[in-house]
């Protein structure tokens, strides 16, 4: 197993290697996402929901009241659609799609483990979680290179290489990338009956990986090209988890070369970063690489990444708000946020 990680990791290295000088060079000319004011806007952040029955229910009342928040104009969903012990069924998949029909303002929906990744399990139906993960890209991903929501826009998006979900976009002077990362070790984690990943499996994970790199290295080199204030990543996995004491990379270790990415375009691009993650479920703020982290050492990051900040929002059963993140290109600090809690 530790031999399998080890070349596992090393594939994933090399591939963050071989991205593409032209890509960037793409990137820095600009994308279908782009917008050229620079004037202060909100979105909305939801993630991990619903879960159960009676958030199922309330989905409808919670995307009602996003809509109604007249300083949010964009919305972001950080994935895991159903809880990770529920039916991965094409008729649940196609109730949400229905609920996401009916926000009014551009959603970008960023896939969760929930949904594909853990679909092996019995609980949730024993599916191939590569067949799913097809289902999901067919049914919510309908016209790549644009948002979900009423008032659908254009973004950037890795379509033409198979990952529509990876899309890139840029509001208020800061270039955003929302990247399909997800829990189980980013979905290198044995599926049911097996004790290691299935070739099928270790293909889809390094494919995915390369386009996620690709993804985040485009956002960083569009912000730097266009002078923007900041980067936002999007994703759901909590590649830094605080709940776990002891992490153990043999959980991680499918998380390393997409940090290291994230590490060295944070350090090179000098102003503020944002990591928006799900997964966890508990609403969290830090600076996962800042002085003295111990993810440091744990990912083999060799220095300190300060101007990256990371928010994990509320998720799960428990789950009783959404995050409204103001964006302000005037302000030295860029973006603030605040939790505001579902109507009763």
């Amino acid at each position: 197993m530790k031999r399998y990680r080890k070349a596992t990791l090393a594939i994933l290295a090399t591939g963050v290697l071989a991205l593409s000088v032209a890509s960037a060079a793409a990137a820095a000319a600009g994308s279908p996402g782009d917008e050229p004011g620079k004037d202060a806007f909100a979105f909305g952040v939801i993630g991990d929901i619903p879960y159960g029955d009676t958030q199922i229910a309330n989905f409808p009342h919670v995307i009602a009241q996003i809509n109604a928040d007249p300083k949010v104009t964009f919305v972001d969903h950080l994935g895991d659609i159903k809880s990770g012990s529920s039916l991965c069924s094409d008729a649940y998949f196609a109730q949400i799609k229905s609920d996401f029909d009916q926000f009014r303002d551009p959603l970008v929906y960023t896939v969760g483990d929930n949904e594909w990744t853990d679909c092996h399990r019995a609980n949730n139906g024993g599916y191939n979680p590569l067949e799913r993960l097809s289902a999901i890209r067919t049914l919510f991903f309908p016209r790549p290179g644009y948002t979900l929501g009423q008032h659908s826009v254009p973004v950037t998006s890795q379509a033409t290489s198979g990952f529509p979900e990876n899309v890139r976009y840029t509001r208020a002077d800061v270039s955003f990338a929302a990247v399909h990362i997800v829990g189980s070790n980013n979905s290198l984690a044995p599926w049911t009956g097996n004790t290691t990943p299935t070739p099928e499996q270790t293909v889809e994970v390094l494919d995915r990986t390369a386009s996620v790199i690709q993804t985040i290295r485009d956002a960083f080199a569009s912000a730097k090209a266009h002078h923007n204030r900041s980067v936002v990543l999007l994703t759901q996995a909590d590649m830094f988890d605080p709940t776990v004491g002891t992490p153990s990379f043999a959980d991680y270790f499918a998380f390393a070369p997409i940090v290291k990415a994230i590490a060295q375009e944070s350090a090179s691009f000098r102003a503020p970063v944002y990591l928006f993650n799900g997964d966890s479920h508990v609403y969290n703020s830090d600076k996962p690489l800042g002085t003295g982290s111990s993810w440091l050492s744990f990912y083999g990051v060799n220095s300190p990444v300060n101007n990256l900040s990371r928010i994990t929002i509320d998720g799960s059963t428990g789950v009783d708000n959404y995050v409204r993140v103001t964006v302000d290109p005037h302000s030295t600090q860029v973006l603030t946020w605040t939790k505001v809690p579902f109507a009763s």
